[in-house]
């Protein structure tokens, strides 16, 4: 039988944003929660290639590393896991979980008088911790328990919701210096969702933000433009500014940069900004 690809061996490493289950993201104070351990890794040739979320992956990556393949974006949006009977409604009290203040400041935007708590732990982790509690809801992103095959019966779209800046996509770090692995890796990048990402998380850069802040971005390449629709949102949901553009889509690699420059230029999203750079999440 004739074999494809490449061999190679996998190396478990856990990262800070693994060991920590119990604190907020945006509380354990580390830029690359997710990648730090990685990167190290990578740098001191205990690894040749890192697979990541990207959008855990800092705008500025760590010297002497590069992204060298972004795959096919999967699914964008954030979907609800919900206990029987359930449905979200401004009328009544509810508690829902999330790791995230970018999903928990849209939530409370759109349902005030509910209490939104915090879950930590891989997929697996967090579904068990749901069943296991008193929640009404958890909120997580599709693409991951896609990903998983888990079961999306007892769930609900959230089209509404605003995704994170590349979130959906995976990309695969490396050495930069690494020809033959950057070689390799090639193969597996997938150039139009390139070009959507690089947009979004140039926005999140020129805004100063990180992958725990109240900042969302989905750019949708149709044709030959590029759409992106983005906002920021106040800590606690209460205010919001969200901007909708087409661009030339060959204007992929300053879009970002004009967006973020357009929020700025705002008083209300500039006061937004302003506020998350104050809150010591950036």
């Amino acid at each position: 039988m004739e074999q494809k690809g490449y061999s190679c061996t996998t190396l478990p490493i856990k990262s800070t944003g693994d060991i920590d289950l119990v604190n907020p993201i945006y509380e354990i104070g580390v830029q690359g929660v997710f990648t730090k351990e990685l990167d190290a890794a990578l740098l001191q040739g205990q690894a040749d290639v890192a697979v990541h979320s990207l959008k855990d992956i800092p705008t500025i990556l760590a010297k002497g590393l590069e992204i060298a393949a972004i795959l096919e974006r999967g699914a964008v949006e954030d979907i609800l896991f919900i206990k029987p009977g359930f449905i979200p409604t401004k009328e009544k009290q509810a508690t829902v979980a999330t790791s995230s203040i970018r999903r928990k400041a849209q939530w409370l935007e759109r349902f005030p008088h509910h209490q939104v708590v915090n879950v930590r732990g891989n997929v697996d982790t967090r579904l068990k911790k749901f069943n296991e509690a008193d929640w009404d809801g958890m909120i997580m992103a599709k693409a991951g328990v896609e990903r998983l095959g888990i079961d999306l019966t007892n769930t609900l779209s959230l089209p509404w919701m605003l995704p994170s800046p590349a979130q959906g996509a995976i990309a695969v770090v490396c050495r930069e210096n690494d020809d033959e692995a950057k070689g390799m890796l090639k193969t597996l990048h997938h150039e139009p969702t390139h070009h959507c990402v690089t947009l979004e998380r140039s926005f999140l850069r020129h805004l100063h933000g990180g992958c725990s802040v109240p900042i969302s971005a989905i750019a949708i390449l149709e044709n030959n433009a590029i759409r992106l629709k983005a906002s920021v949102h106040s800590l606690d949901g209460s205010r919001s500014f969200t901007i909708e553009r087409s661009y030339p889509a060959g204007n992929w690699k300053t879009a970002g940069k004009l967006a973020a420059a357009e929020i700025k230029a705002s008083e209300k999203g500039n006061s937004i900004v302003e506020e998350i750079q104050k809150s010591k999440l950036v």
